[in-house]
């Protein structure tokens, strides 16, 4: 499997012969208002240009949307990518707005959907703890799974706690992408994972490698790549863990 990151936790992800879009977060940079009550009011989002053109970015198989934030999926999306592709979605009510957005082929990820020879597998997240989770709203991850590949597990918008522990012991994915930003507002605490939390993630997974994603791209980030780096550097996992670039690509 090759895995790009594109920007936030917009992923390109070529997978038994099939590529996949996660999370289409598309716009120019600085198109969108700054998220409100959080760091960094007076820069607009996304904070950084995609890297690569957007028609590569969009020639794809199908599209998963973990939910409907509109870091995952934002109006960019909406326009361009094509009203027949296949969407893989979290529940009715995203499947419903996805609709009355003009695309036709919607899928509702459950615990055995496929695509072709592929199974896509929904899993749980928590998109931050206590209070704030309400605001937030629901949001799911999902593992890829087939023959010739490893598995493949991408967390999607949650913070640690027990149900990725119990995902990662059922399905034991090679390959984790956690979204590590530690985006916050000015209160609440963490609505993704931050440090100590891709440090438990780790510890259950300390064979796999994972992948922070979700950084610096949105002005409510609080988790730098340098930081994290530091972290990882001084833990010992920093060949565990990655931290690529925008654009930047692995091959599994």
């Amino acid at each position: 499997m090759k895995v790009t990151l594109i920007r936030n936790a917009t992923l390109v992800v070529e997978f038994a012969g099939k590529k996949f879009l996660v999370d289409p977060f598309l716009g120019d940079k600085g198109v969108y208002p700054a998220f409100p009550n959080s760091l960094r009011q007076d820069q607009n989002n996304p904070l950084v240009s995609l890297p690569i053109p957007l028609e590569n970015i969009i020639n794809v198989d199908a599209v998963v949307v973990t939910h409907l934030h509109l870091d995952h999926f934002d109006e960019k999306a909406k326009e361009v990518l094509p009203k027949g592709i296949p969407m893989f979605v979290q529940n009715e009510e995203d499947a419903e707005e996805i609709r009355n957005a003009g695309f036709q082929n919607i899928e509702i990820l459950s615990e055995n959907s496929r695509f072709e020879e592929i199974q896509l597998i929904k899993t749980k997240g928590e998109h931050g703890r206590g209070g704030i989770l309400k605001l937030a709203g629901n949001v799911c991850g999902v593992i890829f799974k087939h023959a010739d590949e490893k598995t493949f597990y991408v967390s999607g918008d949650t913070v640690w706690y027990e149900a990725v522990q119990e995902t990662i012991d059922s399905h034991k994915p090679e390959i984790i992408v956690v979204n590590g930003g530690d985006n916050q507002f000015l209160q609440g605490g963490s609505l993704v994972m931050g440090k100590d939390d891709i440090y438990e993630v780790y510890q259950a997974a300390p064979n796999s490698k994972i992948i922070s994603v979700h950084m610096e791209a949105v002005n409510h980030w609080t988790l730098s790549r340098e930081e994290l780096k530091s972290f990882l550097t001084e833990k010992g996992i920093s060949t565990n863990v990655l931290v690529p670039n925008d654009g930047e690509s692995y091959t599994f």
